[in-house]
């Protein structure tokens, strides 16, 4: 009995496998399709005018503000990494650096912002190297400045995403391990730079050259004009006077008994 009952559990358990599998396969598609649907929709362009509102509310400036974002430089032609990176980057920007008076429209245009940074995170896969300073470094720029880069990363973002949900999906970590370094240490090797280790060694030298022959010729040039006095003091002792008894004879001709 417990043999036909094990046995006969078997169709059962059989039977049932291939549609829990087909049930789970619908429901992993269904929800795949509501994700590309939502990444692909998620930035619109609502966004992108309260991005333009805060640049047009700024206030034009010199002042400038220190920020951490990505060395765009060092990704070439790989806007989907850069973006990658970026994102992230922007999320901390948008909490700590764009700040403004509660219940201003500023200050609701932020909240609004950070709520999307929040939801676009289901839309890109988390690659190593995303969360340290590898490929970032520090920027002194307007507070506008600031603004035109966030909005271009949400704008490149939004048109890649409406091309293909799925993009940001790809592996990073090869485009972040050829960064040369953290921000720090890549302005420590442009110090190192051959030409600028010359430029900064021969200036003070040459620098140096110069005050040593201003100074020379300074000393030389008073030196003489402490000589001239003299020199003409004593060009004036040698010179006999004209009534000197000498100077007479000279004058009359005396003739010397020889």
């Amino acid at each position: 009995m417990t043999a036909r009952g094990a046995a006969g559990r078997c169709p059962s358990s059989t039977w049932l496998s291939p549609r829990l599998l087909l049930v789970c396969l619908l429901v992993s598609r269904s929800i795949a399709k509501e994700v590309s649907e939502h990444c692909s929709h998620m930035i619109g362009n609502g966004h992108l005018q309260v991005l333009q509102q805060l640049i047009d509310s700024q206030m034009e400036t010199s002042c400038q503000i220190t920020f951490d974002f990505v060395d765009q430089e060092q990704f070439e032609n790989d806007t989907v990494c850069y973006l990658k990176k970026a994102f992230f980057l922007v999320k901390d920007i948008i909490e700590e650096n764009m700040r403004f008076k509660d219940n201003t429209p500023n200050a609701n245009a932020t909240e609004r912002l950070q709520e999307l940074s929040l939801r676009l995170r289901n839309c890109f896969t988390t690659d190593y190297g995303e969360d340290n300073k590898s490929c970032v470094r520090t920027f002194h720029e307007t507070p506008l400045q600031l603004l035109e880069k966030i909005k271009d990363v949400f704008n490149k973002t939004k048109n890649l995403l409406e091309t293909d949900w799925n993009i940001f999906s790809k592996n990073c970590k090869e485009s972040f391990d050829k960064c040369s370094s953290p921000g720090i240490e890549m302005q420590q090797k442009n110090d190192l730079n051959p030409n600028k280790f010359v430029f900064h060694l021969l200036v003070p030298g040459i620098i140096l050259v110069l005050l040593a022959v201003g100074g020379l010729l300074f000393y030389r040039w008073k030196r003489r004009i402490h000589r001239e006095p003299r020199t003409l003091t004593l060009n004036s002792s040698v010179r006999r006077p004209e009534g000197s008894p000498l100077t007479q004879d000279e004058d009359r001709g005396v003739e010397l008994p020889v």
